[in-house]
């Protein structure tokens, strides 16, 4: 029969083991073991076993926790006739640190930091720039007709870029053209000059309304889409599958993807400017009460080729932005699910900032040669 008796004997308690503890099981004798090691008058814990029969892991579950709470109580813990496999198994269980400590952060000076997120820095922009480069190399390449890239790979992405793409752009500028159809005619209505929202609308939309738009939707869509296919292939080792075979994967998986996006970005915009044109009219005909064929009169002298054009450079510039982005973060992507993730997030959020900056350089740029 399995026993575990204890007693107490001048602050000493005595733990006596008898019998054949295999798959120990207890818990009303445990319980009492431990209540009474840890009551305040023990001093000593003393632990026999002669009669002790056969045991397994369970009997020295129930010592770990009683040489544990010992070790709490700063209790010494002796021995007699305790086998000596078990005695090892709980010393070498005492000895595993199930808690290790946490390394603590070193706090670096403030110019060990600045030096730190330096050397980041130029770390990321000689990585870009390698990228680009490699990317200048694939394009030379395509031209000369050197370039590992199926025409499959290069309709399939083209596909991604137009058609498909086509719904949302449409919806997002038709929105944008109605509210900027609103939002100007608050102002021009207290001049009696309503019918300038055409002219607002077409200016607007045309010269750079349409391609920021274009290149939101663009980023949150393609662009994160080319950086999680791309960082799927490199999680999955088929990026590094294709350098084995000394395939070159800018030529195979970037150039493909930044061609079709640069091709269509322009015909977005067309389709933008017209669908943004069209919002601004169906609120200066259905709530300011303008007949149609003089808004579209007013929009046609609005309409210039320089606006036009200007808002193509602008799409082009932004599909290069958005189509780098995404596979820069792609091809750059970790070994694990959640860095999968990240490049997403990057791509999308560094393709929206590029294009702001570069909205503000060409802004800037055509002001100053008058266009």
């Amino acid at each position: 029969m399995v026993q575990i008796e204890f007693s107490i004997t001048n602050q000493i308690l005595e733990v006596f083991l008898r019998g054949n503890f295999i798959h120990f099981n207890d818990d009303n004798s445990i319980a009492k073991l431990m209540s009474a090691a840890s009551s305040k008058n023990i001093r000593q814990i003393h632990i026999t076993a002669s009669s002790l029969e056969q045991w397994d892991t369970s009997l020295a579950t129930v010592l770990f926790n009683l040489y544990k709470l010992a070790a709490h109580r700063q209790i010494d813990v002796t021995t007699s006739n305790m086998p000596s496999n078990l005695q090892r198994l709980v010393r070498l269980a005492l000895l595993v640190n199930r808690k290790p400590p946490q390394n603590k952060e070193v706090c670096e000076s403030f110019f060990a930091s600045v030096g730190s997120l330096t050397l980041v820095i130029l770390a990321n922009i000689k990585k870009t720039f390698l990228f680009i480069i490699d990317v200048w190399h694939s394009i030379e390449r395509l031209f000369s007709a050197q370039a590992t890239m199926r025409k499959i790979d290069w309709l399939y992405a083209l596909e991604d870029c137009t058609y498909r793409a086509v719904g949302i752009v449409s919806l997002v500028s038709f929105m944008v053209g109605l509210i900027l159809a609103f939002v100007g005619a608050i102002q021009l209505k207290s001049f009696g000059a309503q019918i300038y929202v055409s002219s607002l609308v077409a200016i607007g939309m045309t010269r750079i309304m349409g391609a920021i738009m274009v290149g939101v939707v663009m980023a949150g869509r393609t662009g994160a889409a080319y950086a999680a296919s791309i960082g799927s292939m490199q999680v999955n080792e088929e990026v590094d599958a294709l350098k084995t075979m000394g395939i070159s994967s800018t030529d195979f998986l970037v150039l493909p993807r930044i061609t079709a996006l640069v091709l269509s970005m322009p015909i977005l915009t067309i389709l933008a400017d017209f669908m943004g044109i069209l919002g601004g009219f169906a609120v200066g005909v259905l709530t300011l009460n303008i007949p149609p064929e003089e808004y579209l009169l007013y929009t046609h002298k609005a309409l210039s080729l320089t606006n036009f054009w200007v808002g193509i450079f602008h799409s082009f510039v932004f599909g290069i932005i958005i189509s780098l982005c995404g596979c820069f973060y792609g091809i750059n992507c970790g070994r694990n699910a959640d860095s999968v993730g990240f490049a997403t997030t990057k791509a999308v959020v560094s393709s929206i900032v590029w294009m702001i900056v570069a909205t503000g350089f060409i802004t800037l740029i055509f002001e100053v040669l008058g266009i």
